[in-house]
């Protein structure tokens, strides 16, 4: 856990996985990727799943939910998927949160991996939400693009995750950049879809951000034209790194990325060569 100002940010990993380095590096050569993230015996690298849990102002708010519990058996055995500590909800009941406490949920944006865990199945195996008690959050475009999926996008665009709190009143559509709670700010970065947002925090004159994926490992954030092959707007990514890497620099911000296993979280910073890097900062997972 640590603080930004009066905003207190507990990390939390919902599950690790194994993926083509085709989807996580895209069109990055393999000789220069490769001694950053060592692919496995099977050619693939790891990533984790990276979830937020805030409190401020007496509320308590999950950002981005992870893949959830709705995955069948050969859909893990696909992904490698690994719980080890469990997942989401496991984490949240060790810092001392049941689903029902929760306030808030912000979806960066609607991809199975980071939107699953929206819902689960009870015991009739219906769709509910996770979290009941929680408002939940994506931008209003994210929403409709997920909603009208093609054929690049709708194998991890899963209404099952989404539209039930829409269609309930459980979920609210911003419209572009929102100061979400005091000192919670989602922002667009568009690029990995149009309608991604990372989450930015303020408070006390202290920063820091979640940059989901507009950047998934430290890596990605460092080097403007290296991006996932997942992007759906790759040159849209580039400048949205290329505005957000300013503002590191300028506020010392702390930056959480949402699948890297090596640099979850650090400080962009200058080397003595002037090169933009990632300093890690080492910060347990709940």
């Amino acid at each position: 856990m640590f603080q930004i100002g009066d905003i207190r940010i507990h990390l939390i990993n919902d599950s690790f996985i194994k993926v083509d380095p085709g989807g996580a590096f895209g069109l990055v050569p393999r000789v220069l990727w490769s001694p950053l993230m060592p692919p496995d015996e099977n050619h693939l690298v790891p990533m984790i799943h990276q979830c937020l849990l805030v409190q401020t102002a007496g509320k308590n708010i999950v950002i981005d939910v992870g893949n959830g519990e709705k995955l069948t058996e050969k859909q893990k055995a696909f992904q490698y998927l690994q719980r080890p500590n469990g997942g989401l909800v496991d984490a949240l009941g060790r810092l001392g949160f049941a689903p029902g406490d929760i306030d808030l949920v912000i979806n960066t944006h609607l991809h199975a991996d980071h939107a699953g865990g929206n819902t689960r199945y009870d015991d009739n195996q219906s769709i509910v939400p996770t979290f009941p008690n929680a408002e939940h959050v994506v931008q209003r475009r994210e929403y409709e693009d997920a909603m009208r999926p093609n054929e690049r996008t709708r194998a991890t665009y899963v209404p099952a995750n989404y539209q039930p709190l829409h269609d309930s009143g459980q979920m609210r559509l911003l419209d572009g950049d929102t100061e979400i709670l005091p000192g919670i700010y989602g922002v667009v970065t568009r690029g990995h879809t149009p309608g991604h947002m990372s989450i930015r925090f303020e408070s006390q004159g202290q920063h820091a951000m979640f940059v989901c994926d507009m950047a998934s490992y430290a890596i990605h954030f460092e080097r403007l034209g290296w991006m996932t092959g997942y992007d759906v707007e790759p040159l849209e990514t580039l400048e949205s790194k290329r505005y957000w890497q300013q503002w590191a620099l300028e506020t010392n911000a702390i930056l959480m990325f949402p699948h890297d296993p090596q640099r979850p979280i650090g400080r962009y910073v200058l080397s003595e060569n002037g090169k933009g890097q990632v300093e890690k900062i080492d910060e347990p997972f709940a």
